[in-house]
């Protein structure tokens, strides 16, 4: 069993690996058990009075942290239940000197989290200091229908398949693109198209053309200068650019407050669409010197936020498309 399971994670952590996403740590169950966290956060729990005897089971007295029942913690057998484990993860994550926990769970957890907290308050940690975001599910969409998927039919599309369909960066992007407390649709064959109807693509070329613009200006031997931007750039599309560029500390903020990805990818595409705007009405390369460079300036801060946005994202920032 040990080793079937090392197989097992062995071969999500290498499709997470695909995706870019990286765990420092991994802990298995077993281990919380062999390591005595377990038996340590019973013990302490049992110092504290939370826990008591009934019909040959212990439990944990949770419904004095808000819990709707007390919770089986030690069968009448003595086998531990799953609970006990998540009593010993919350000690043995804590002994790790973190200030808070989060735990990224789906949205049918949502029964498990009231013993879970309470749990860590009766191991004397503040209960704001645990957070568990319940994450929506996913649906995959191709041609407007949804593909059936089930796991005791054995019909479902890894996330292995998605990578090698759709790529990277259209995955990261269609997962961080919409609340996590939001089911996301996810449009396979939209999530594949080389056009401006694919949200990541649109992004990517704006970029794309940001760069390809200064490449075209260091021939011309033209260079962005913000000297005189505030004084050149009166344009409305330019001042639309211009006040989207400013918003971009404040997306991150509202983002990190929110423990929320969406925001970025929102802020991108507006960007994106403020610079496709401004492309259109504001030639950039012109007879007018002092023009040209304090344009390129807009472009050059254009391709950088643009840059560190996707960036954020994990996702690529192509110089060329």
């Amino acid at each position: 069993g040990r080793w079937a399971s090392e197989r097992v994670r062995t071969g999500i952590e290498s499709s997470l690996a695909r995706l870019g996403v990286r765990f420092d740590v991994w802990t298995s169950e077993g281990a919380i058990h062999a390591a005595g966290w377990v038996e340590r956060g019973i013990g302490q729990l049992r110092d504290a009075g939370y826990m008591y005897e009934a019909d040959g089971a212990q439990w944990f007295r949770s419904t004095a942290f808000g819990d709707d029942k007390d919770r089986v913690v030690i069968r009448s057998n003595g086998r531990p239940t799953y609970f006990a484990a998540d009593i010993g993860y919350v000690a043995e994550k804590f002994s790790r000197g973190f200030d808070e926990l989060i735990y990224i769970w789906g949205e049918d957890h949502h029964g498990t989290v009231a013993r879970n907290r309470a749990a860590a308050v009766a191991l004397g940690f503040d209960a704001d200091a645990v957070h568990y975001p319940l994450i929506a599910w996913v649906r995959f969409v191709r041609d407007g229908v949804e593909i059936p998927m089930s796991k005791r039919s054995g019909e479902f599309i890894t996330l292995d398949d998605l990578l090698t369909e759709v790529g990277v960066d259209a995955a990261r992007w269609f997962f961080s693109s919409r609340a996590y407390t939001t089911g996301i649709d996810f449009d396979l064959e939209l999530a594949k198209k080389q056009s401006n109807e694919n949200p990541v693509y649109y992004v990517q070329y704006a970029h794309a053309r940001a760069s390809s613009i200064l490449r075209n200006a260091a021939e011309l031997d033209a260079r962005p200068d913000a000297g005189r931007t505030g004084e050149l750039l009166a344009h409305p599309s330019e001042q639309a650019l211009i006040r989207h560029l400013l918003d971009f500390p404040d997306a991150l903020a509202t983002a990190a407050e929110r423990r929320e990805t969406h925001e970025v990818p929102r802020y991108a595409y507006e960007l994106a669409s403020a610079f496709s705007a401004f492309y259109r009405d504001c030639k950039v390369l012109s007879e007018d010197a002092e023009l040209t460079t304090a344009r390129l300036a807009l472009v050059d801060a254009t391709r950088s936020v643009l840059a560190n946005g996707l960036d954020l994202l994990g996702i690529s920032a192509p110089d060329r498309m």
